[in-house]
């Protein structure tokens, strides 16, 4: 923690927050035996996924609700969305 406090010019309490956030989020994991290392990214992680899509649909639903969206316009827009991003790119000339 003293390393990286020094590298970055940061208080040692301040790196050691940094680290456990990031152990909490699951980039870093604690290997006993070889110390702290970077995990493998969440996104390669099928059940990570699975859980940052759950939290994201939950933040979607809670803001649609509080601007009194309806369930069918909320659907409707990712439907839309799903559409522009299933469509080739347009070359660039």
């Amino acid at each position: 923690m003293r390393a990286l406090a020094a590298e970055f010019k940061i208080h040692p309490n301040t790196a050691h927050k940094v680290v456990q956030h990031l152990i909490q989020e699951r980039w870093l994991e604690v290997r006993p035996g070889i110390g702290t290392v970077v995990a493998e990214p969440p996104e390669a992680r099928a059940g990570d996924r699975k859980r940052l899509l759950r939290q994201e649909v939950e933040q979607l639903v809670v803001e649609a609700k509080r601007v009194g969206l309806e369930l069918g316009e909320v659907v409707e827009a990712v439907e839309a969305q799903w559409a522009k991003l299933e469509k080739p790119l347009l070359e660039v000339k």
